[in-house]
């Protein structure tokens, strides 16, 4: 018997360690933070939801959409739509169960469609990109992907929509899989791929987060919370992504991106370190060229301008997680607060009672495209 126990002792430590060297460690990050260009007192709260919050966008008609984060596992709503006041379900209630199971990145198109993306639990079941008319609530784009799209471990978040209407980029942050990619859908033909997958530019870097104090470490220490690409910003040109836990903006051209012909090494060699970001979230762009990046670690907003150095924006401690931007009409900039750390593997009763959970919005002095 004793040396069953022994036996059973020496294999728990050995998984430890192996779930150690793949899932934990990692270093403080140095922060890049300056002087705030916009005062606090300027970040207006737009709404508050009892539910943890996820992504936000915002029509250019400023009707404000947004999701409740999966990670706090939400049996009600999962979509809803801030109207007069209200947070309601969109595109009703009766089509929340059937619509969305583990729904999390939004973004509006220049064709006034709203898209979501469902990672599927981790890819454990079907990830499932959708989309709805703004105006009417009417579903018309329904895709499932497979396996070899959005594998187990997989974590389809982040989405934008080319301008043109024809390409989706989606962003898989592969938490738990390690294998983080950008897919190329193609909205025409209804296919997909997966490229750069566990090139530099999407990979995680050995950082912890440390937020508000707060180390995103789980299970005494032998997991740390490292996301692959999340934040991607896209304009005419480029898409610029980055990977959570990383301390570099990238960028490549949309061209390139969409062309079936070139192949992953092709375009490794097109990507191109554009410039120093915090530990981040969300990304937006505005009509000037200018990225958006959220810091996760101090509640803030970072420009990054044509001479690529970034710049704080906008600084807050009530940002408990600044997680997805969008820009809406008249040059105001949201915030979704997902208070990430309150959410991750809580209990229901911890992130009821650390709720309300927030949108805030604040004039970035530039117009951006709304919804992105």
């Amino acid at each position: 018997m004793k040396k069953i126990l022994l036996l059973l002792f020496l294999l728990s430590i050995v998984l430890a360690i192996v779930v150690w060297l793949r899932h934990g460690g990692g270093e403080p990050f140095t922060s890049i933070a300056g002087t705030p260009l916009i005062a606090e007192s300027e970040l207006q709260e737009v709404l508050a939801y009892d539910e943890p919050i996820g992504n936000v966008a915002v029509s250019a008609a400023g009707e404000v959409f947004f999701t409740i984060h999966p990670e706090s596992r939400p049996q009600g709503n999962k979509l809803m739509h801030f109207v007069n006041g209200a947070s309601v379900p969109f595109p009703d209630v009766g089509s929340q169960r059937r619509l969305f199971d583990t729904v999390l990145g939004i973004v509006i198109d220049r064709q006034n469609r709203l898209w979501t993306i469902d990672h599927g639990n981790h890819g454990m079941r079907s990830a499932r990109l959708l989309a709805f008319d703004v105006a009417t609530g009417e579903l018309i784009h329904d895709q499932r992907f497979d396996a070899s799209i959005a594998p187990a471990g997989s974590y389809l978040q982040d989405l934008q929509v080319s301008r043109d209407g024809r390409t989706v980029i989606i962003a898989d942050a592969s938490f738990w899989r390690k294998r983080p990619a950008l897919i190329v859908y193609d909205i025409g033909t209804a296919t997909a791929r997966r490229v750069l997958q566990g090139h530099v530019s999407v990979s995680a870097e050995n950082y912890v987060i440390h937020n508000h104090g707060n180390k995103m470490t789980f299970g005494a220490g032998l997991v740390t919370l490292k996301g692959g690409v999340d934040g991607i910003a896209l304009d005419q040109e480029w898409l610029y992504f980055g990977a959570i836990n990383a301390a570099a903006l990238y960028r490549i051209q949309l061209a390139d991106l969409t062309d079936r012909s070139a192949p992953d090494s092709q375009l490794a060699a097109r990507v191109e370190r554009y410039a120093d970001k915090p530990l981040s979230d969300g990304f937006s762009i505005d009509v000037a060229g200018n990225v958006y990046v959220t810091d996760v670690e101090h509640g803030a907003v970072f420009r990054i301008a044509g001479d690529r150095e970034p710049k704080t924006l906008v600084r807050s401690q009530r940002i408990r997680w600044a997680d997805s931007l969008s820009f809406g009409p008249d040059g105001w900039l949201y915030v979704a607060d997902s208070a990430l750390f309150n959410v991750v593997l809580q209990s229901r009763e911890h992130i009821k009672a650390n709720g309300p959970y927030r949108i805030y919005r604040l004039q970035a002095g530039i117009e951006g495209t709304p919804g992105q």
